[in-house]
């Protein structure tokens, strides 16, 4: 038996005999590693321990909540957090009812990246620098490479008691050119559920980023207007997960008014064609898990349905409060922190469109791939690619300087005319959400066709 594993059954017992509607614990162990790099050098490498835990209690409507690294005061912090809760609570408390559960849910075999000597990542990562460094043109450069592995105890006052481990990898490159005043940058990004070899063999990939840089500063700039746009795999998966996702989570939904009189069930926001689905339920992809963080298990969660809307993201809280059902959506970042609504997977469903299909009939537009960052506020949203060429009778034309696309999300969801056959999912990067950054999730689509879409210049 683990330490967390001793401490998670002394803490099954300071659970009981408390003046509480509801107590629920994490036990939470875990390492990491990082190798990071700005230009030619190292900038920084480690690796790290932490075992600690938290207890959240619900009364009368309100929530306590106590973190801890003292594992010795179990029982106090128990009684903390219940303090903490009948100072606030005023009225009833909401929990939408889910069955009690135990369960063992070991990570998968042989995928544990902190078996791996930092010695040898970072001899991956000095090649794919070098690499970057042999082409002429650049400024500076970015590398940064974490990975993590976990095993979390949760347990409540219904009687849940279910153990979880995880592994998790991520890895940034970028690289920047510069030429008088102009600056131009293309990124890689990539992860997995702590399977290292997913990032080895990357050289040719590094290679053609840092050319793509350099070439970036001498493709012309589009022209500003509106444009049929197609989106690759990537950029419209981010465009699913940042543009509606996030107005999908439950939480947000509740405490906004305005947002309530919009995100109704069974409004229309598309074509029959438009399926948009979060599931923790997909096998192997960096937001997937058995059970969330308030031991509710993973669900496949429709959003949109033929065009309608149909569902949003729940917690336990938000699905009472809504009269709906509980999704499995309530995560931390760690135990630091309380469970909050988060997506898990997020993407457009495929449907029966080729990429030849899709751009085929286009007389003038856009094709943006990849994706550098962006904005959203409610509804409104920019997002800038990393990659764009002009599309011509049907083909694709010349490369253009990265794209920057504006609208608001349900217009654009509306003016999506023509989906995919090829969804792929994107494992790079993570979700940020307060102040828990960064979570582990996935989005992915097929390519997109938007018609009516704003473009401008990066």
């Amino acid at each position: 038996m683990t330490q967390i594993e001793a401490l998670g059954h002394q803490l099954t017992e300071a659970l009981k005999g408390h003046n509480a509607d509801y107590i629920e614990a994490h036990l939470e162990e875990s390492q990491s590693s990082h190798v990071t790099y700005r230009g030619r050098e190292l900038e920084s490498i480690g690796r790290t321990t932490a075992i600690g835990g938290n207890v959240r209690a619900l009364v009368k409507g309100g929530w306590g909540f106590v973190s801890f690294n003292n594992l010795s005061e179990l029982k106090g912090s128990v009684e903390l957090a219940v303090k903490q809760a009948q100072l606030v609570g005023n009225q009833k408390s909401q929990l939408a009812q889910v069955e009690p559960v135990v369960d063992v849910v070991p990570a998968e075999k042989d995928k544990n990246p902190l078996v791996i000597p930092l010695a040898e990542k970072k001899q991956l990562l000095d090649e794919y620098n070098d690499i970057i460094w042999r082409t002429p043109g650049l400024q500076t450069s970015i590398i940064g490479y974490g990975d993590g592995y976990k095993k979390v105890i949760f347990l409540n006052s219904l009687g849940s008691y279910i153990e979880q481990e995880r592994a998790d990898i991520n890895l940034r490159l970028a690289a920047i050119a510069t030429e008088g005043n102009e600056v131009q940058q293309a990124g890689l990004s990539l992860g997995s559920r702590g399977d290292f070899n997913l990032i080895k063999g990357l050289h040719r990939e590094v290679e053609l980023m840092a050319q793509h840089a350099v070439e970036l500063l001498s493709a012309p700039q589009v022209k500003g207007g509106e444009y049929t746009v197609v989106l690759d795999p990537v950029l419209a998966g981010v465009f699913v997960h940042e543009a509606f996702g996030h107005l999908s989570e439950a939480d947000f939904v509740y405490e906004n008014d305005r947002l309530r009189e919009i995100m109704v069930l069974g409004r229309s926001f598309g074509s029959a064609e438009l399926n948009i689905v979060d599931s923790a339920a997909m096998p192997g992809l960096r937001g997937s898990y058995k059970y969330d963080d308030e031991g509710v298990p993973a669900t496949k969660t429709y959003l949109i349905r033929e065009g309608k809307l149909v569902g949003r993201l729940h917690s336990r809280e938000t699905a009472a409060k809504m009269e709906e059902k509980p999704t499995g959506n309530a995560r931390a970042v760690s135990y630091r922190y309380p469970p909050i609504v988060r997506m898990s997977n997020t993407y457009i469903e495929p449907r029966s469109a080729s990429f030849e299909d899709i751009i085929g009939d286009i007389k003038e537009g856009v094709y943006a791939k990849n994706w550098y960052g962006g904005t959203t506020s409610m509804e409104m949203f920019t997002f800038s690619a990393g990659e764009a060429y002009m599309i011509r009778h049907g083909k694709l034309a010349e490369p253009l300087r990265p794209v920057v696309l504006t609208g608001n999300v349900f217009t654009t969801l509306m003016n999506i005319d023509a989906i995919g056959n090829d969804l792929e999912m994107n494992q790079g990067g993570g979700c940020g959400k307060g102040e828990q950054v960064p979570l582990p999730v996935s989005n992915g689509s097929p390519h997109i066709r938007i018609c009516k879409c704003l473009v401008g210049g990066g």
